[in-house]
């Protein structure tokens, strides 16, 4: 803008003087030194304000080179919590995968809080870049994460086997989970085979690794051809 106010008044300026070469004849020399002095005021003036913009460039330019370049701030800044580039890419993957489990339910929720507080132990979770995520986000979506009981209980009736148990939508919805409920409660089951009425058992939830195994075994599951009927006999 200062730029643009000096041009501006120097073309003024070299307006004035040519007129003033034409106008002198019908001006008086009392005029003429009165329009001069108004000149030479506006020139001075003029050459200050070059003058003190030329001082600011200075400054600027003498400024500029004691800026450090963006990569050595983050490099500064990264040291300021012990870490280097490596060490906050590591972090911020383990911020993403916390974060993913969380919203994804993976439980137990108690191992995800354990998961947590690592992360806040970490200085590197001061940085601007994951202070809020793990120090407000996450743990309000902890928070919001109601837990399914950790077992439920069965009392087991006439007809049931363990298979079938295991069966039940409100437990496995797949027999081939019934291994978990026999090691849940070996104190009273002796035999898988052998179960009795008004036995009550553990039915503990399913870890995701275990819902995938037994979920293959369920699919991958081909039942025995049935047994052709043997051909009525004559007499």
């Amino acid at each position: 803008m200062k730029l643009n106010k000096i041009w501006f008044f120097a073309a003024a300026l070299f307006v004035a003087f040519s007129f003033s070469t034409f106008a002198q004849e019908e001006m008086t020399k009392e005029e003429w030194q009165n329009q001069m002095t108004k000149l030479n005021a506006q020139k001075e003036s003029l050459q200050k304000e070059t003058s003190a913009l030329k001082t600011d460039v200075t400054g600027l330019n003498t400024n500029l080179s004691t800026i450090q370049s963006y990569d050595n701030c983050i490099d500064d800044l990264y040291g300021m919590v012990g870490a280097k580039k490596s060490d906050v890419d590591n972090y911020s993957k383990a911020v993403n995968e916390l974060e993913g489990k969380i919203r994804r339910k993976e439980g137990p929720k108690a191992d995800r809080v354990k998961d947590l507080e690592a992360l806040k132990g970490n200085k590197i979770s001061a940085l601007p870049d994951f202070f809020n995520k793990v120090y407000n986000v996450l743990p309000g979506l902890l928070d919001a994460w109601v837990e399914a009981p950790t077992e439920a209980s069965y009392t087991v009736v006439k007809g049931d086997c363990l298979w079938r148990i295991a069966k039940k939508k409100e437990f496995y919805g797949n027999g081939f989970a019934w291994p978990k409920i026999y090691q849940a409660n070996r104190d009273q089951i002796k035999n898988p085979d052998l179960i009795y009425p008004k036995q009550t058992f553990k039915i503990p939830n399913l870890t995701e690794e275990e819902k995938s195994k037994y979920e293959k075994l369920k699919l991958n599951y081909k039942p025995a051809p049935a047994t052709p009927a043997a051909p009525p006999t004559t007499k």
